[in-house]
This record gives C-alpha cells, structure tokens and sequence, in this order.
C-alpha cells in the first residue's frame, strides 16, 4: 500500500467525494483505509458498566485505497498519485508523480 496513516488525501470518488481529511488507520489485508471526519455511520454501544454510556455513536467506516489520492499542496488541494525511488543513499522513498517532490 503507497498510503501510511497521518497522510492527508482527498476522496475522489463515492458518496464522500471532494471530502478531505487525515489518515486514521489502514488496512493493508482488505486495501481500505479509515479517514478522520469522513463516511461516518451510526454505531450502537453497549453499556459495558455503571460508568458508561450506551447508545448511538458516530465512527469512520473504512474506504477503499481506490477511492482517495494523496493530497500534495494543502492551499489548493492538488493530488497526485504516489511512487517509489531511491534516492542519493540508496533508501527507497516516496514521492508524488505529478510534482516529482518526495513525501
């Protein structure tokens, strides 16, 4: 997978589209990653004690790796796809196609 959480992408595609936002989790087995404040859906929780409160709460539900691209420049929102180099040590790197800039 080319994206890593704390990546800030944009959703391209879906119910969410044009929705920004921070990489929260990823799940490499399934392709799909979960992005803070984006396709939330209603969850209920159980009370587990005294102390707790049950009820409907808001959670990330996952979006496919498909579906998002890095965002490059946070001004204009410009995206890139993301590939891999090495650069002067040796170290494989990543770096955004469309501006040639590592991330």
């Amino acid at each position: 997978m080319r994206l890593k959480k704390n990546d800030v992408v944009k959703v391209i595609a879906g119910k969410e589209k044009g929705k920004t936002g921070k990489i929260v989790n990823v799940d490499p087995e399934n392709e799909r990653v979960y992005i803070l404040g984006v396709n939330m859906v209603s969850k209920t929780v159980r009370k587990r004690n005294a102390q707790d409160k049950g009820g409907i709460s808001k959670v990330e539900a996952p979006i496919h790796v498909s579906n998002v691209a890095l965002v490059v420049n946070q001004r204009d929102g410009a995206t890139s796809r993301v590939g891999y180099k090495l650069d002067k040590d040796g170290k494989k790197v990543r770096y955004a196609k469309k501006t040639g800039e590592t991330v």
